[in-house]
């Protein structure tokens, strides 16, 4: 009966002495846990757990920040038999208000047993509980974790089945965060089975990551794979990374890192943010696979990135790439490593400098359905439906939501895509798509377009469509965050995305609008979020003249 409880004790037995987990942070010293470490610590939270009447199966909600903790509370669920899920505190980029208002409706619909948290954050956990009534949750608030030596025998996690439900993880979209993701232990072994051979999984690997642990790629790749497959993981915290991306590269430096997973948005940031003078002494050629995953893939993103760092020792084939969703466990697709990455060079702008995710796993099915979900033919695009043997068990208390997610057997990811030569190539979400005039325009690629500009901040641009009850379709609007506070300079700079989206897609755009750094509004996964975004333009900035905007024109 394998769990993960039951995984821990293995490694605890066999292998106390290995390092699990070398965290990093900006103003100390890296921590090593061995995995002697790793399960005193997760048992002395766990015997937290059950001091303060938390029975197995009951949901810990963690919203910690980067540190020992973080990491005992994770694995100390586990080992009482709770179900954690954990969440991203409150950050400058996310609206408190909204992020009250997630929380409270998580609380109404997950019913979690605790919500743990760190001294600072407790009070708004604490009013957020309130707001919901009734059966609150309890606010464990965590400082230093005192480690235990585990007695397996007593803890509940041991006795927890492989069809139970092990872990949450919650959606960050524009419905916020109310749906969670509920993944067995058996489902989530699957994925590790399935994928591991595909990025070639060894003991002679180590894994790098900056990514939050309340996103997928982030807790399944980084930092579920590596523990329970013996792998060392180096990690360090997302905010210090985007303070400071040249730490990703020292990290694979000085642990001989082998793997890491990247956002697309990451390949330019780090071209464009990082310094030579910030890379002295860097070598990645310890890197095997950097692979993009998460949002829609482009070419030029790995050239730029290519650019910058093939002279500290990157080579272009460790350049990869994956199609993932946490509804199952992870990835779906992956690109053979050390390969070429197939690229689709045809096609209108909705696969202009778009490359291939990869091929299914070897325990994926994929289908590409037409609005009245019919079977698409090769090269077509529709929505892809998807089957395995990793899949959600369902919405956490949302038997509504888990219905509507299937069909014939197959889950509805919402992502748009074609199949060409076994090849999966994710266009963008079905309810991002922009239609002008009967034409399908995908968002993703016109932010994309306004990247390259200099003077606009890269990954931070909303491309949405407002509909314009004159022509009877919609209109395409660019929100970008200026780089400069120049009214001069940003009125030219918004006119250069005019004009390099125009010379490169058949697209009219009929408003840029530059606006501040932080004006837009972005999910908890770091992600733009075009929704929300499209709310704040038009009740702040529709129908009339900000100062950094470029006029609109016929």
């Amino acid at each position: 009966m394998t769990t993960f409880a039951t995984v821990l004790a293995q490694h605890y037995v066999g292998a106390a002495d290995r390092p699990a987990i070398h965290l990093q942070f900006a103003r100390r010293d890296d921590v090593t846990l061995t995995y002697r470490d790793l399960v005193c610590g997760a048992a002395g939270f766990a015997r937290v757990l059950a001091e303060r009447g938390i029975a197995p199966g009951e949901v810990v909600v963690i919203i910690l920040q980067h540190g020992e903790p973080l990491v005992y509370a994770f694995w100390g669920a586990t080992l009482h038999g709770a179900v954690p899920s954990i969440l991203p505190p409150l950050t400058e980029k996310l609206l408190p208000e909204r992020y009250r208002k997630d929380l409270a409706a998580l609380i109404r619909v997950t019913r979690p047993r605790a919500i743990v948290t760190y001294a600072e954050f407790a009070p708004e956990v604490t009013r957020a509980a309130n707001d919901v009534g009734g059966d609150a949750p309890q606010v464990i608030v965590i400082g230093e974790v005192v480690p235990t030596e585990p007695d397996f025998a007593a803890l509940g996690g041991m006795r927890r089945s492989p069809q139970d439900i092990v872990l949450l993880q919650h959606s960050s979209g524009s419905t916020g965060l109310q749906k969670g993701v509920a993944l067995s232990h058996r489902a989530v072994f699957n994925q590790l089975d399935a994928y591991a051979p595909a990025i070639g999984l060894s003991d002679r690997d180590v894994i790098v990551s900056w990514l939050p642990l309340y996103h997928d790629m982030g807790l399944i790749a980084s930092f579920v794979l590596p523990v329970l497959r013996r792998v060392p993981l180096v990690l360090m915290s997302p905010f210090d990374w985007v303070r400071a991306p040249a730490r990703l590269m020292h990290a694979v430096t000085k642990y001989g890192g082998t793997l890491t997973w990247l956002p697309n948005f990451a390949y330019n940031f780090c071209a464009t943010r990082i310094r030579e003078r910030d890379l002295t002494d860097v070598d990645l050629s310890s890197l095997r696979a950097v692979i993009n995953c998460s949002e829609p893939i482009y070419h030029s993103s790995h050239q730029i990135f290519l650019q910058k760092f093939e002279r500290y020792g990157l080579r272009p084939n460790a350049l990869a790439t994956c199609y993932a969703m946490a509804e199952n466990t992870f990835a779906v697709t992956q690109s053979e490593i050390g390969r070429p990455i197939a690229r689709n060079a045809g096609g209108g702008i909705g696969n202009a400098g778009q490359v291939s995710s990869g091929r299914p796993l070897s325990n994926v099915r994929i289908r590409i359905l037409s609005e009245d979900r019919r079977d698409l033919p090769e090269g077509a695009i529709g929505e892809i439906a998807l089957q395995s043997d990793c899949m959600l068990s369902e919405y956490y208390h949302r038997p509504d939501a888990t219905a509507q997610a299937f069909f014939e057997g197959f889950y509805l990811t919402g992502d748009l895509g074609y199949v060409l030569d076994g090849e999966v190539y994710v266009t963008g979400r079905k309810k991002d798509l922009i239609i002008v005039g009967g034409k399908n325009v995908y968002p993703q690629d016109l932010e994309q377009l306004a990247s390259e500009v200099p003077g606009v901040h890269p990954g931070r641009v909303a491309a949405f469509g407002v509909f314009n009850a004159e022509a009877g379709t919609e209109d395409v609007v660019i929100v970008a965050e200026a780089e400069s506070e120049d009214v001069t300079e940003r009125e030219q700079v918004a006119e250069a995305i005019r004009q390099h989206i125009t010379r490169n897609s058949d697209v009219a755009v009929r408003r840029v609008v530059m606006v501040d750094a932080r004006w837009l509004i972005k999910t908890s996964s770091g992600k733009v979020a075009r929704s929300a975004n499209k709310e704040k333009y038009l009740a702040q900035l529709c129908g009339g003249e900000a100062s950094s905007s470029l006029p609109e024109r016929g």
